[in-house]
């Protein structure tokens, strides 16, 4: 199958009352993990790429990352999209966009609404040229390690969400809700009566970023409740980076350069072992 639009995932998500899971991957390994179990459970999802990772880290390049997403896409029948994550810079979100990004987000919560608004909608705009798809965010998810009450003044309000879907136009937008980017400091405890709120005042998709450490039974309740796209990162990166530890640990008294081209095959089975429990969370 090609690479799905995101807009048509996020919709086959809100049909079935739950959410696809969105991964942030950074290579081949993690791209190659993530697609191969969707296709065993039959189960669509999301590869994304955070920007900073690209210009940053140089991990990879945006047409080379798309290029090979839409490679893996095409070997299998389950749906696959492909989302730019994170970016507040309007020239590289067209750039992805150029680069064969068929979703990207645009993030504005740093800025005034009103600027927000503005910002988010010429994003739409441009990208409605291209077929592509517009997640914005409303509201700031922020970090683990601010405290509770730090977050709770960010937390996104039901009327201003309805206000914001409306004038933007966008295909589906970030709430904050109790989660946050990191390692929590301790168990979060998503506000689910928000998030109900925030669902009956707005008509589109609702994502939920944040996800590495949020409890299961909560996660299960908020995909009933509007959340029908949920992002992984910082969990699925450490087990990547404790997986290629651990394989050298018990490697490294050795002197064969042949364990380079093995190593792959060991962090792949080990994420695709998480992915096989993670991916259980969608109800497809």
């Amino acid at each position: 199958m090609a690479l799905e639009r995101v807009g048509k995932i996020l919709k086959m998500a809100d049909e079935a009352n739950t959410s696809v899971i969105a991964f942030n991957c950074i290579n081949y390994d993690m791209a190659y993990s993530v697609v191969t179990v969707a296709e065993e459970l039959k189960k669509p999802v999301l590869i994304m790429l955070y920007p900073e990772h690209q210009y940053g880290f140089n991990d990879t390049d945006l047409r080379g990352f798309a290029e090979m997403v839409k490679s893996l896409a095409s070997t299998v029948e389950v749906p696959i999209g492909l989302h730019l994550d994170h970016s507040s810079d309007f020239a590289y979100i067209i750039k992805a966009i150029k680069a064969g990004f068929t979703s990207v987000m645009f993030d504005g919560s740093m800025l005034p609404l009103e600027e927000n608004i503005r910002l988010s909608k010429k994003v739409v705009e441009v990208a409605c040229n291209f077929g592509v798809d517009v997640e914005a965010e409303l509201g700031r998810v922020g970090f683990a390690a601010d405290s509770d009450e730090e977050r709770m003044d960010m937390y996104t309000r039901p009327e201003i969400a309805a206000e914001f879907c409306r004038k933007t136009g966008v295909t589906s937008v970030a709430v904050a809700i109790g989660s946050a980017h990191g390692v929590y400091l301790e168990t979060p405890k998503l506000d689910l009566k928000r998030l109900e709120e925030i669902n009956q005042a707005t008509d589109i998709p609702l994502v939920l970023h944040g996800g590495s450490g949020i409890p299961n039974e909560q996660l299960e309740v908020a995909f009933t409740k509007g959340i029908n796209k949920f992002n992984v990162g910082t969990e699925f990166f450490q087990l990547y980076y404790d997986s290629i530890h651990e394989y050298m640990k018990a490697h490294e008294r050795e002197q064969n350069v042949n364990l380079l081209f093995e190593m792959s095959k060991y962090v792949q089975e080990k994420l695709m072992t998480y992915l096989r429990k993670k991916l259980q969370l969608s109800k497809f």
